[in-house]
């Protein structure tokens, strides 16, 4: 899938994944089909080969995806089979999970409107490639596509991540931060305005930047349902080709999504007027025009 292929030039392959990315990998194959229910994954040996990383990390990466419900059959004797998931809108689930479903339910209306405001896109971005995919196959067809992102500023002095040293002069996790910022926004960009030359379908994507670091991230879909995740800051450590970074981080991905419906009425109601209401204001306040260097 496009969208998969090109998160994967946007990664350092020159570094050792850490097993909640390892996780994120196989929970896209999930979620686009390449892994169904009932398969089977390969070993623990063939995915250790095929990450590069020792066969404990490849455990912690699986023990993480069986706490999340999707595989079944986990024993010490055989390689876990993808898990029958049911989907539920009653309670939280990873961000990476929960979003890409309500994103493709969103793509079924003529009209798509998604704003989002988050730390980078790269969820957003590996979220559109199922309703992209529902669009490539014929099964949803909108007219007109409109995405508003905002993301911080690369100018301000981001609360994370952030060096526990502090930031410097030229500091790398924060050329890292930025590095991300621009290539999955271009990602994501080009995935979705590829669509007018390929199906005909208008759409325009457009990004502002913040003055601040968002805590949260937030996701608009047509104006009728808000879902939000709370960034999680933990201390870790990234192997780059300069060397360790000893940073602290956020883990957006694993965020448990919320969901809010305005046809729920009540406190969800007034919860998707008022974030509507804020993200407007900020994108026509206090932001500023982002250009992805």
């Amino acid at each position: 899938m496009v969208v998969t292929q090109e998160n994967v030039v946007v990664s350092d392959s020159s570094r050792r994944l850490p097993p909640q990315e390892i996780a994120d990998v196989l929970r896209e194959r999930i979620r686009s089909g390449l892994l169904k229910a009932g398969d089977r994954l390969p070993t623990q040996a063939e995915l250790a080969d095929e990450f590069g990383v020792e066969r404990g990390t490849v455990r912690l990466a699986l023990r993480e995806l069986q706490e999340d419900g999707l595989l079944s059959n986990v024993s010490k004797g055989s390689p876990p089979r993808i898990a029958e998931v049911a989907p539920t809108r009653n309670g939280p689930q990873p961000t990476m999970v929960g979003l890409a479903p309500r994103l493709a339910e969103a793509f079924s209306v003529p009209h798509v409107r998604i704003d989002a405001a988050c730390l980078t896109a790269e969820t957003l971005m590996v979220a559109l490639g199922e309703p992209v995919r529902q669009i490539h196959d014929g099964r949803i067809r909108p007219e007109r596509i409109d995405v508003r992102i905002l993301l911080p500023s690369r100018e301000i002095n981001l609360a994370f991540p952030i060096s526990v040293e502090g930031r410097g002069d030229d500091d790398p996790v924060h050329e890292r931060w930025l590095q991300q910022r621009n290539a999955q926004g271009h990602v994501l960009r080009h995935n979705l305005q590829s669509l007018r030359s390929s199906h005909g379908i208008d759409v325009h994507v457009t990004f502002r930047a913040l003055p601040f670091t968002p805590p949260v991230k937030l996701y608009l879909l047509n104006g009728s349902e808000a879902l939000i995740a709370y960034y999680m800051i933990t201390r870790r450590e990234e192997t780059v080709e300069s060397g360790v970074l000893d940073m602290y981080d956020a883990l957006g991905s694993a965020s448990l999504l919320f969901s809010f419906e305005k046809r729920a009425g009540g406190r969800d109601t007034a919860f998707v007027d008022e974030s509507q209401k804020w993200f407007n204001a900020l994108w026509e306040t206090i932001t500023t025009d982002l250009k992805l260097s």
